[in-house]
């Protein structure tokens, strides 16, 4: 297969391509398309430049590893993005007196409006600020964080939700209305004791 072939696959024909052949030329193509994705994934989790370039490069380890698993329910980046925060997530509880002091989430691109949605809750998500909702979103577990960053930072359905944490939309949704409920009452706790409001 010529380079120029090479670069025409698409994410999923590649990772077929690595998984028959094991070619660590093909997987430097796969590597270089979706590698300032992932360091910025692992940028928000980490405590600095080094640690998100560590944290990088053992994901692409271990994808490269785990590239069997992946079926193609669901497109490559989106399981890309699924592993990525999954290996953050062990991470941060591995090292959990790590203080984590860089936020992962950017005030531009987090839906604050939707984040609300079908949450019984006489709190309203509208008004959180997004400084506020910064802090509170360090109080909650790794993962009802990571959740709520695929679904509301990531833009990612409920059905790839699903497909790429390989359980089923009925436990995604469940899984979203307890990190929201528990991101409420954080919040709600939070503006309470006067802090920063």
């Amino acid at each position: 297969m010529t380079v120029d072939a090479i670069h025409t696959l698409n994410d999923e024909a590649l990772v077929e391509a690595i998984v028959k052949t094991n070619d660590t030329m093909l997987f430097e193509v796969l590597y270089d398309r979706h590698a300032a994705m992932v360091y910025n994934k692992c940028y928000g989790f980490a405590n600095s430049v080094d640690e998100a370039k560590d944290l990088t490069q053992d994901v692409f380890l271990k994808v490269f590893i785990k590239l069997k698993s992946f079926k193609g329910k669901s497109k490559f980046s989106t399981w890309l993005y699924a592993f990525t925060y999954n290996h953050c997530v062990n991470y941060v509880t591995r090292n959990t007196a790590k203080k984590i002091e860089k936020q992962s989430i950017s005030s531009e691109s987090i839906d604050i409006e939707n984040i609300g949605e079908d949450i019984d809750s006489t709190y309203e998500f509208e008004n959180m600020r997004v400084e506020q909702l910064k802090s509170v979103m360090e109080l909650i577990s790794p993962d009802e964080k990571m959740i709520l960053l695929l679904k509301y930072q990531d833009n990612l359905s409920i059905r790839e939700l699903a497909d790429a944490l390989d359980i089923g939309e009925s436990a995604v949704k469940m899984r979203l209305k307890r990190a929201k409920e528990k991101l409420v009452q954080k919040y709600s706790n939070y503006t309470k004791d006067g802090e920063s409001i």
